[in-house]
C-alpha cells in the first residue's frame, strides 16, 4: 500500500470521483467532450494531485499538489452549479454533490493547514 492510501482525504476523493463518473453518465451525449469530461478531469485531479504531492521530497513541494487539489474543487463546485442551471443534474443531486466535495475540501484545507504547521 502506497503512503498516499492511507490519507482518508485521498480515500474521500476517490469515492468522489466515482460517484462524479455516475452522475456524469447522465448528462446529455453532445456534453461529452464539453463539461462531462471538464467535470471528470477537474474531479479525478482531486486524487491525482494527492498521490502525486505525497511523493515529493519536501512538504513545500506536497503543499503545493494539494493547493493544486483544492483549486480543482474549487472547479467542481462550479462544474455543478453550471450542471444544475442547465438542468443536468436535479437540485437534490446538487446538495448532495456539494455537502460531498465540501467535505473533501475541508479535508484538503486541514491536510494543507498540517503540513503547513510542521
Amino acid at each position: 500500500m502506497y503512503r498516499f492510501e492511507k490519507l482518508h482525504v485521498w480515500q474521500k476523493a476517490m469515492d468522489f470521483s466515482e460517484e462524479i463518473y455516475r452522475l456524469s453518465n447522465k448528462f446529455p451525449k453532445e456534453e461529452l467532450f464539453g463539461l462531462t469530461s471538464q467535470l471528470r478531469r477537474a474531479t479525478t485531479s482531486i486524487p491525482l494531485n494527492i498521490a502525486e504531492g505525497s511523493g515529493c521530497q519536501t512538504k513545500k513541494e506536497f503543499v503545493h499538489f494539494s493547493s493544486i487539489a483544492l483549486r480543482s474543487q474549487y472547479e467542481v463546485v462550479t462544474i455543478l452549479k453550471l450542471s444544475h442551471r442547465l438542468k443536468f443534474i436535479q437540485e437534490k443531486e446538487l446538495e448532495t454533490f456539494q455537502e460531498m466535495v465540501d467535505e473533501v475540501g475541508r479535508l484538503l484545507q486541514g491536510l494543507i493547514n498540517s503540513l503547513k504547521k510542521h
